[in-house]
């Protein structure tokens, strides 16, 4: 499962808002080849569920990760922090062996 923090939550549902319905029926988060340690994080939204496509729901929150993605997202929880040093959404990965410097990608 894939969890969201109160902070996170708040946001996503706010941005989900402002987009509307037709385009924000839920969140897709993924991992990609790349990034300083191999590889990194995706988040966005999207209404259309894929084959293998496995989906969570935490504190009111829908959250659609495909099938491979899923194996190095395995109880991982999304953050948001919004102050001074930083802004924008954090993966919390107990899967993770190492990250870079900005915490955007990570090696397993």
């Amino acid at each position: 499962m894939i969890t969201v923090s109160e902070t996170a939550k708040n946001q996503l549902l706010k941005e989900m808002a402002e987009l509307g319905a037709d385009k924000a029926s839920f969140v897709r988060v993924g991992v990609a080849s790349g990034g300083c340690s191999g590889l990194s994080y995706e988040l966005d939204f999207d209404t259309e569920m894929k084959e293998g496509d496995q989906a969570f729901e935490d504190k009111g929150v829908k959250i659609v990760v495909d099938k491979k993605s899923f194996l190095y997202l395995v109880g991982t929880e999304l953050d948001y922090a919004g102050g001074l040093n930083g802004k924008g959404f954090s993966f919390n990965n107990p899967n993770s062996s190492r990250t870079c410097g900005c915490g955007e990608s990570f090696a397993v």
